[in-house]
């Protein structure tokens, strides 16, 4: 959260609100202080309905509620760019976004693929199958993909890297699925390694990850 108060003396401020997940911008709104106050408590986006000349809550009706992550204020204090966990489509018309953007493919698209096969109905399903022999088989499968990788690095087989690739993040996901680990907190760990590494001054240290 931002610990800086947004400068409502100008009038409504607009929010834009983005994907936490994959980033995707999905819609434009305002603020007043009141609606900020009120989505500070809450952790649910309240805007101040223009049209409607009072707080609206977006989700009220729909259900479609966007959840608080972060929320960054801009330099000059008068424009909040929140980071919320859609429940649901965002636009009205039923697109994700009310821009009708489209986001690429990405890693955490893949775990949501995995915990949705995970608790999917379905009597034919690969995910399903590895959960229920266990980590055994599991780890059996990601080290048996994961070699394969070597195999093809070895005999140069661009294709077959880049294919072989899919497969062990795919087993790595299914993974971090059995052991209740999100990606998330595999991403604080490349973050914290990231920075450590920025700050890296030219003498070697014990938390110098890279």
């Amino acid at each position: 959260m931002t610990t800086q108060e947004p400068d409502f003396d100008k009038g409504l401020i607009p929010v834009v609100l983005q994907d936490v997940r994959n980033k995707q911008v999905l819609m434009l709104g305002y603020m007043n202080e009141t609606a900020y106050q009120k989505t500070l408590t809450e952790g649910i986006v309240t805007f101040y309905s223009r049209s409607k000349e009072r707080l609206w809550t977006k989700g009220e009706t729909s259900g479609h509620t966007q959840i608080v992550k972060h929320i960054h204020l801009d330099c000059d204090q008068d424009t909040l760019l929140i980071e919320v966990l859609p429940n649901g489509p965002t636009c009205h018309t039923g697109s994700q976004s009310c821009f009708n953007t489209s986001v690429p493919f990405n890693v955490q698209q893949l775990e949501q693929t995995v915990a949705a096969s995970a608790q999917a109905d379905k009597s034919n399903s690969y995910t399903q199958y590895l959960l229920k022999e266990g980590l055994e088989k599991i780890t059996k499968k990601f080290g048996e993909e994961a070699f394969e990788v070597v195999i093809g690095a070895m005999k140069g087989d661009v294709e077959e890297v880049t294919n072989e690739t899919a497969d062990v993040m795919y087993h790595l996901f299914v993974l971090l699925h059995a052991l209740n680990i999100k990606f998330e907190d595999v991403e604080k760990v490349l973050a914290k390694r990231h920075q450590t590494a920025n700050n890296f001054k030219g003498e070697r240290s014990d938390i110098d990850h890279w």
